[in-house]
């Protein structure tokens, strides 16, 4: 009587690896429905970045996902519409340091340089900001976009998005008036 030689059991692929797997193999097809749909191939990159940490943020779900690609597309597409919508990015003017100050009668080189200094103090006081304060601040002063509409966008109450401004506005002033020259 002959033995068969044991089976070995199957290697289970844990999820986690089945994910990184699934997500290199649509990466390149991703990018480029990304770049159709942003215009951008940076854009494209960051967005499909962006969906591969939300994915991975949501990789215990995993096991309720039937179709993996599709669950990557739909996460990723929905970053593109977030990044398309987002009011900031389609309105906003960078604070570019101009060589003419505020119209005036007679401008000095010393108003000039004065000019480009406060500038420069204001981007500076800009990046000292949480995340949430800039955004809501630059939302709100170069998107020219009111309260509810930035409550929107960011998915917060009107209360909150009013707190941030005016917690943005009391650091700039605070900042600024410290920088300012004597």
């Amino acid at each position: 009587m002959s033995r068969a030689a044991p089976v070995a059991p199957r290697r289970r692929t844990p999820p986690t690896e089945k994910f990184v797997r699934a997500f290199a193999e649509v990466r390149d097809e991703l990018i480029g429905t990304l770049h159709s749909m942003l215009g951008s191939h940076d854009d494209a990159q960051d967005v499909a970045q962006e969906a591969f940490l939300k994915c991975w943020r949501a990789r215990r779900k995993l096991r309720g996902v039937r179709n993996l690609k599709a669950w990557i597309f739909r996460i990723a597409l929905n970053a593109a519409r977030d990044l398309q919508r987002n009011a900031w990015r389609r309105k906003s003017r960078p604070l570019e340091p101009t060589l003419a100050p505020p119209p005036q009668a007679e401008v000095s080189p010393a108003d000039v340089l004065a000019h480009g200094e406060a500038l420069e103090r204001l981007r500076g006081a800009l990046l000292d900001l949480r995340a949430e304060e800039r955004e809501v601040f630059l939302l709100r002063q170069n998107g020219d976009l009111t309260y509810e509409q930035i409550a929107v966008l960011r998915r917060r109450p009107v209360g909150t998005v009013k707190t941030q401004m005016r917690t943005a506005l009391i650091k700039l002033r605070k900042v600024l008036q410290e920088r300012a020259p004597v």
